[in-house]
């Protein structure tokens, strides 16, 4: 009996999960994009091999001309999703994949961790609710909670990806960064201007992030937004690593002097809460 060699059984493999011609729509295949799908199949392709494949294979495998395969092969390798092994030795999957499965597990994990303690404290002072953290030079928010009250603050209005130095969530984060990645994450994203607030200079955010650092919490005026005001503070694990920050964002006109204290308190002990109960090194 014939051997079955290796390049056959992920064609058979392949063969399994390729969907029916008939499966979408023409207005769903015309809204996708070729180079990505194609980039899917090789991706998929080489997630079945039991070992590295030659070029020839997965071009005959994803069901691409060899040039075209050859291009987004080099493009995989390139942003390190894929390993060349050497001419003779073929192309196989990096860990990558299993470093993003792993973030996006421990991202999981520490939603979870964090979700009742935002909604208590949503449900306590019913203004808007968040917890950010930073992702590389951008900020995202993992947990995001409406207003309660008649001003109806809806975060997911605020897209705030490059925005860490204009929000009060974000300069929370940046006051405990290293001085290096500090100037890397302004570099990245630059200083933009939302408001006639916004500090758009880098010797003001660090004078800002002195205080931010002194106070034990972080203010944004009007800076990203003209009529709202946002309070934040860090939470750390047990380290003292520094994981995310917890806000609070209100309407400015509300921000007397003495409500601001009153939210400005309850957001460091909610964060102070968090950080005395998560491990260390888990969501990291």
């Amino acid at each position: 009996m014939r051997q079955i060699s290796h390049v056959e059984k992920t064609a058979e493999r392949t063969s399994h999960y390729r969907p029916p011609v008939n499966a979408l729509s023409g207005e769903e295949r015309g809204k996708s994009i070729q180079s990505v799908d194609r980039a899917l199949s090789i991706i998929e392709v080489l997630s079945l091999s039991d070992r590295p494949l030659m070029l020839k294979d997965i071009a005959a495998l994803s069901d691409l001309n060899l040039s075209t395969c050859h291009h987004l092969v080099n493009t995989l390798v390139r942003r390190g999703y894929v390993i060349n092994s050497g001419r003779a030795q073929g192309y196989s999957l990096s860990s990558k994949f299993e470093i993003l499965s792993r973030r996006s597990e421990r991202e999981a994990k520490l939603i979870e961790f964090v979700k009742p303690a935002l909604h208590e404290l949503n449900e306590n002072i019913r203004e808007a609710v968040q917890m950010t953290v930073l992702r590389g030079s951008s900020l995202v928010s993992y947990v995001r909670l409406p207003s309660q009250g008649r001003s109806a603050i809806d975060l997911s209005d605020r897209p705030m990806t490059h925005a860490a130095h204009a929000v009060a969530n974000g300069k929370a984060i940046l006051a405990w960064l290293p001085e290096t990645e500090l100037a890397r994450v302004v570099a990245d994203n630059g200083l933009s201007t939302f408001t006639l607030h916004t500090i758009t200079t880098l010797s003001s955010l660090i004078e800002e992030l002195r205080l931010v650092r002194r106070s034990g919490f972080a203010v944004e005026d009007g800076e990203f937004h003209t009529g709202q005001t946002g309070f934040a503070a860090t939470v750390r694990d047990m380290s003292g690593a520094v994981v995310g920050s917890i806000g609070v964002t209100i309407e400015r006109k509300r921000a007397t002097e003495a409500y601001s204290d009153y939210i400005s308190r309850a957001v460091v002990k909610c964060a102070k809460d968090l950080s005395s109960r998560m491990p260390a090194g888990c969501f990291n």
